[in-house]
């Protein structure tokens, strides 16, 4: 049965049905609190709750947590930048530890960023030591993964395509939102991965809804599997699985793809900005950003985050 951890600065929570009960426990990372499982149950039982509404949730990833991403993981998205899902391949990238943030803090948009992006996704928190070469497989995948928490990629697509890489781009303080809470699944919860929806909005119009069965490329066998190759993961890391389309970044159209592609690097990257000026879905200070990741009937339910975009002090 799924647990839901909750955290704030001086204590970890378990929800309940009659509110949040504290974790007895001397956990201050995430590594360690998975570690205190008979804490975690233990709470899990407990009469003496609070409501939530009267806690001040911040992450329940600690940011000693190594972050990796996955790389256009959605059939939605890899045909809306112009590529083919078929031959998409996998590929990942590092944000900074650093950028993970609360369910409900402010987003800062750095004074230079000019096109700040939003990427609903699900994180996938490890729940024990993957060596390089580690053997997984269906069977044991539940060993590995402890649970999901609801996550946005937040990116600054102007940085990232001037320079061609990701981990600035994405890597500010506040870009990786994280929570609210820390869904910890069994091996048979775990299943009804591909029954997840992401949902997104931008106050208040939804602009990401996708199911991870009718848009996920390579899911978590096929991520962790392909990170066991070549980077060791720890309990309490975070693996982002991807997002479905809807991001503000869109691909131009082919045609106009195809006539750029005759002109220099410079002038199509300066084209392009051009023309991604004139488009009014990035992300300006007071918007509000709101996400979800649940199954359809509830079942599983990693909560709602909500961020404000805040204009960094120049």
């Amino acid at each position: 049965m799924s647990i839901s951890v909750l955290r704030t600065a001086d204590a970890w929570w378990v929800l309940t049905p009659t509110g949040a009960a504290q974790v007895d426990t001397t956990a201050t990372t995430t590594a360690q609190l998975l570690a205190d499982r008979q804490a975690v149950a233990a709470a899990a039982k407990s009469v003496g709750t609070v409501a939530v509404t009267d806690l001040a949730l911040i992450s329940p990833v600690t940011d000693s947590a190594r972050v990796v991403a996955q790389m256009t993981n959605s059939i939605s998205h890899v045909k809306d930048t112009g590529g083919n899902p078929e031959t998409a391949p996998m590929a990942f990238f590092r944000k900074a530890s650093g950028s993970i943030s609360g369910p409900f803090d402010d987003v800062i948009r750095p004074s230079h960023v000019q096109f700040l992006d939003y990427e609903v996704e699900i994180g996938l928190v490890i729940g024990r030591e993957i060596p390089v070469g580690t053997q997984i497989t269906e069977d044991n995948l539940s060993d590995y993964i402890a649970g999901l928490v609801v996550t946005n990629d937040v990116s600054a697509r102007d940085v990232q395509l001037r320079h061609a890489q990701c981990y600035e781009a994405k890597s500010y303080p506040t870009f990786t939102p994280v929570g609210p809470a820390l869904v910890l699944l069994d091996a048979d919860e775990l299943k009804r991965f591909p029954d997840l929806r992401l949902k997104l909005w931008v106050n208040g119009e939804l602009r990401q809804n996708a199911t991870v069965a009718a848009d996920m490329i390579y899911q978590p066998l096929d991520a962790l599997r392909g990170l066991a190759r070549f980077q060791r993961l720890g309990p309490g890391d975070l693996v982002l699985t991807g997002t479905p389309v809807g991001t503000a970044i869109s691909a131009p159209p082919k045609p106009v793809q195809a006539i750029a592609s005759l002109l220099p690097e410079d002038t199509k990257l300066k084209l392009f900005f051009q023309g991604q000026s004139r488009n009014p879905k990035y992300l300006k200070h007071g918007d509000v950003i709101e996400a979800t990741v649940a199954t359809d009937d509830g079942e599983i339910d990693l909560g709602r985050q909500r961020m404000v975009v805040r204009d960094a002090p120049r």
